[in-house]
């Protein structure tokens, strides 16, 4: 059995908080019961995951139950500011196009939650990167960058064939065949 400096005998070298009197932080977050047992940072993936499958179904009521009802969402690139749960989903009720989405990965800690997607608009692939900041369980903010498809430079082009001359049928996986 080690001791700590304060003469505590702990297992494992460690001396517990809750002997020396300070209490465990209560989490701030808004949890049902069956929630408050999971790490945070696997909530908000699950949610995250719940939001763009609705995303991808259409199904307008579960994508817009991430966001805090006074939440903020930005197109950077229009520059356009949305204020509001409600007005954040009238915004993408209304676009007439026909939407898919397809994550290629999510990455995140705490309340800042990074998502690389491609959208297709009406069978148009736009490259887009959503990144979301929680508060209190839920979306505050989201920031939302697109970008077109475009082709390799020739200098690239020219890797790629090199790189299936060398190695055959090996595909590097630092530079993809376009």
């Amino acid at each position: 059995m080690a001791r700590c400096a304060s003469g505590d005998a702990t297992a494992s070298g460690v001396p517990s908080l809750k002997r020396r009197g300070v209490r465990e932080e209560r989490s701030r977050w808004k949890t049902t019961t069956s929630e408050r047992h999971w790490p945070l940072g696997r909530l908000r993936r699950q949610r995250l995951d719940r939001h763009w499958a609705a995303s991808d179904a259409n199904d307008v009521e579960e994508e817009h139950q991430i966001y805090r009802e006074d939440a903020v969402l930005e197109y950077s690139q229009s520059g356009e500011r949305i204020r509001g749960r409600r007005n954040i989903q009238a915004s993408r009720f209304v676009q007439p196009s026909r939407k898919r989405f397809t994550v290629r990965r999510i990455l995140g800690a705490a309340d800042l939650w990074i998502t690389e997607l491609v959208i297709n608009y009406d069978a148009r692939p736009f490259y887009t990167v959503s990144i979301m900041e929680f508060k209190d369980g839920k979306v505050a903010r989201e920031t939302q960058y697109f970008g077109d498809p475009f082709e390799p430079g020739p200098s690239r082009r020219d890797a790629n064939r090199l790189l299936r001359f060398i190695f055959g049928a090996v595909r590097s996986s630092a530079v993809q065949d376009c």
